[in-house]
Parts: C-alpha cells; sequence; structure tokens
C-alpha cells in the first residue's frame, strides 16, 4: 500500500500584505511551500497532491510538475481543498497525510514518525496534536474522562472552559484512503462560515471508526505561517536549528545570532564563519574558508581556503586559495580562479577569471574570458554593453593592464600584452604587444593663468 500527501495551498494569505500567495511566501530565501514540498521528497511519502488556488501559477512553477494539482478556485474552507482532490485521489489505496501549505518547519521526522504512528495502531484516523502554554486561534483537543478524544472545537466557538485547554489539533491528519471521500462527503457547510471544516470528521468517524491523536512534543515545528512576524519567528527557530547542526558538525560560526544559514547551504568542517552574514541558497563552502564578517552569499561555491570579507557572492563560483573583498561583489556566473585577489570595490559578472589573476581595487569586468596572472589595474573596466547588446572581452595569460583602461568589447587580447595606462582599447591586441591607446599629452606653458588667479599674500 502506498504512502500519499495532500497539501492544502490554495489560500491567498492577505495577513501577509503582499501579492505573492501565501505558501510562496520566502523564508530564508527559500519559498514556503518549498520546505515542505522538500521534506515531503526525504519522508515515506510516495505521491504528493498540492491544491493550488490562488496565483496558482506560481506555485506550480515552484514546485514544478513532480507533483499532482488540485485546483479550488473558491476557498470554502479546509473541508472543501480536499474535496477537489477526488479526481486524482478517489481510486488511490493506501494512507494519506492531510499537511498545511504555511507550515514550512514540519519536517520529515514528523511526517514519518505519525504515518508510523497511524499504521501501527492500526487507526482510521490519526490527529497530529500538540501543547501550547497560550493557544490562542488553535483548534481545541476535547477529550472524554478516559482521555479519548471526542472532538476539536475551533478556538471561536470554544467555552472559557475549553479555553482552558492547551492541547491543540495542528491540523494535520492521516486517514485511509479508502473511508476518505466517505467522511469527506458527510461535512455539512458551516453556515456562519460559509466553509467546510476539515475538523468535523472527528465526530464524523468517531462512532464507526478508529480515531487516535499524536502528540507532537516540539511545537514549533507546527507553527502556523500566517504573517510577517509570524515568519520573522520561523526564521529564527530554521536559523537556530541550522546553525546548531552545523558547529556540531566542525563548522566555528562566530556570534551565530547574526549569521543567517539557509536550510540547503552545505559547509565541511574547519570553516569559520563571521558575524552578520547571510548565506543561502544551494551554497557549499569548503574546508579551511573563512568566511564573513558582513557578507551575503547565494546559491555560489566557495572551494578550499578561500577568504571573503564584506562582499556580495551571488550564483558564483571562487576556487581554493583565493581572496574577495572587502567590498566585492560577484553575480551571474562569475568563476574565480585558484589564487585570485578580487579587491575593494570590484564587480565581477558573468566571467570566468584565470588562476593568479589580481583585480585588486576599483574595477568592473563583465562578459568576460581572462586567462592566468592578469593584472587589473585600479579604474579598469570590460565595456561589455553598446546601448543594444552585451558583448565579449576575451584576455590572455600574464597581461597587464594598467590603471583606468577601458577595453571595448567585443575585444581580445593576446598573452603577455602591456596596456598602458589610461588607454582606451577598441581594437584587438596582438600577442606580446605595448597597446597605447590615448592621445600624446600637450602642455601649454603659462596656460593656466588665464583661469587661476592667484590668492593675495598676507
Amino acid at each position: 500500500m502506498k504512502n500519499f500527501a495532500i497539501v492544502l495551498a490554495a489560500g491567498k494569505g492577505t495577513r501577509m500584505r503582499t501579492e505573492l500567495p501565501k505558501c510562496a511566501f520566502p523564508i530564508l530565501k527559500k519559498p514556503m511551500i518549498k520546505y515542505i514540498y522538500e521534506n515531503i521528497e526525504k519522508s515515506i511519502i510516495d505521491e504528493t497532491t498540492i491544491v493550488v488556488g490562488y496565483q496558482k501559477e506560481i506555485l506550480m512553477d515552484i514546485i514544478g510538475d513532480s507533483v499532482n494539482y488540485a485546483v479550488q478556485s473558491v476557498q470554502k474552507g479546509t473541508g472543501h481543498a480536499l474535496m477537489v482532490t477526488r479526481d486524482i485521489m478517489a481510486k488511490k489505496r493506501g494512507t494519506t497525510i492531510i499537511m498545511l501549505g504555511d507550515m514550512p518547519l514540519v519536517d520529515d521526522k514528523v511526517i514519518n514518525k505519525v504515518m508510523n504512528y497511524h499504521k501501527d495502531k492500526d487507526n482510521d484516523l490519526t490527529i497530529l496534536t500538540t501543547k501550547f502554554a497560550q493557544p490562542k486561534g488553535y483548534g481545541r483537543i476535547i477529550r472524554n474522562e478516559h482521555g479519548n478524544i471526542e472532538s476539536i472545537v475551533e478556538h471561536n466557538d470554544c467555552t472559557f472552559e475549553q479555553k482552558r485547554i492547551n492541547e491543540v489539533n495542528t491540523g494535520i491528519y492521516v486517514i485511509n484512503n479508502a473511508i476518505l471521500f466517505k467522511v469527506i462527503d458527510k461535512i455539512k457547510l458551516n453556515e456562519k462560515k460559509q466553509e467546510y471544516y476539515l475538523t468535523d470528521i472527528v465526530e464524523i468517524m468517531k462512532p464507526d471508526y478508529r480515531v487516535d491523536t499524536f502528540e507532537l512534543w516540539d511545537n514549533a515545528k507546527v507553527m502556523g505561517v500566517n504573517d510577517l512576524y509570524s515568519i520573522s519567528i520561523a526564521e529564527h527557530y530554521l536559523r537556530n536549528v541550522i546553525n546548531r547542526q552545523h558547529m556540531l558538525n566542525g563548522v566555528s560560526i562566530i556570534t551565530p545570532s547574526t549569521v543567517t544559514i539557509g536550510y540547503n547551504v552545505s559547509i565541511e568542517s574547519n570553516v569559520i564563519i563571521y558575524p552578520n552574514t547571510y548565506i543561502t541558497g544551494d551554497s557549499v563552502i569548503k574546508s579551511g574558508s573563512k568566511i564573513g564578517p558582513n557578507t551575503e552569499i547565494h546559491s555560489s561555491v566557495i572551494h578550499n581556503n578561500v577568504r571573503v570579507q564584506h562582499s556580495l557572492i551571488f550564483d558564483s563560483e571562487i576556487k581554493s586559495d583565493a581572496t574577495v573583498g572587502p567590498f566585492a561583489h560577484l553575480r551571474q556566473g562569475a568563476v574565480i580562479g585558484e589564487r585570485n585577489r578580487i579587491g575593494n570595490f570590484v564587480e565581477i559578472k558573468k566571467s570566468i577569471i584565470g588562476e593568479g589573476t589580481k583585480a585588486s581595487h576599483l574595477a568592473y569586468i563583465g562578459d568576460t574570458i581572462t586567462g592566468k596572472n592578469v593584472n587589473f589595474g585600479c579604474g579598469s573596466i570590460t565595456v561589455n554593453y553598446d546601448g543594444i547588446k552585451k558583448h565579449q572581452t576575451i584576455i590572455g595569460d600574464d597581461v597587464f593592464i594598467g590603471c583606468n583602461t577601458n577595453l571595448i568589447a567585443p575585444v581580445s587580447v593576446g598573452d603577455r600584452v602591456f596596456i598602458a595606462a589610461g588607454s582606451t582599447v577598441t581594437k584587438d591586441v596582438p600577442k606580446g604587444a605595448l597597446a597605447i591607446a590615448r592621445n600624446r599629452q600637450i602642455n601649454k606653458e603659462d596656460y593656466a593663468k588665464n583661469f587661476i588667479t592667484p590668492k593675495d599674500d598676507k
């Protein structure tokens, strides 16, 4: 028998104050729904269906075609969201976990535990519960004198005594597929809210089926993310969990409360992360590197013994023994070779830089292929844009580029070329040449007096 997951993610999320669907809102630069999907993929679930609605194309683009999609065009509650999955799920046999798309901290361990508990106990329905000291807003678990669950009562419908109950419904259920739609079809429309409450299935199933609960001790994992404040709480939780694991794996994080590391980041041991550093996406940091302070890295690969400080690194690669920063900016596929020195206020975009090359300060290198042992003088620029198209610059090995040089692409510079400072190079430079592309200096003696008035001596 197969294991299935249904993720309810059709809501707009008006409290987010954004045009994005709620489940697409990013946490540590990754959409909320992506956390849920990735944890389902790591779990014992065989097949997933996601219920989408508001701006469904955004969510479908994030996840892709590896799941089934059911469309809830009008949101009429969680019970109704399950109803729209009928065409996909009605004939499938097995066990289904029902999850909410705004719970990004539910990991594969939680999914596996509640699924296995459901099967071990031979339950027909298992409700995942937890306890909060202040459970405002959550549906309460109502139990009888024997401790068995009787019903779930939404917070606004609770009596004063029921509001004092601290065991709550997480919104996560496990149910046997054979009875799923038999039960769903019995849910009645709530006249006050004009919605179908999934919570009603407890009372519907209680007389004829085995209904049980599984309590989760770590209640932070099932927190719902409904507004920008709760986003910050989720990020804080993830930051602590992720940083702790990296430190236990041999990564030294200085002042970890100021360091943010994304869920998919890989960091080897013997790496030092300094304060105010932000590493996200599918970044990889290899052993011996020192990152930060005040550095942001996204979806980039940092090889061994690299030093990066006070810099921005996006979608790029830095090879071993290179130094970057302070105040450098690498982006859009920049590849920095071994033993490079990329210094102050240098921007490199969509360029491959050979080993042993230096651009120590105030340079822009865009759409360029550079050889080994090249020196970019201060103020050097590869001028890649003509106002309509981007063009490429190719630079050979052992080239010296003097200060304030403009290389007007498309242009090629051969090996062992020396380009004089202040040159604007518009033609290819052959191997071994000296290129001087500037006007001859003219001095007009005694000319400055026409513009500068001497100050009176005092």
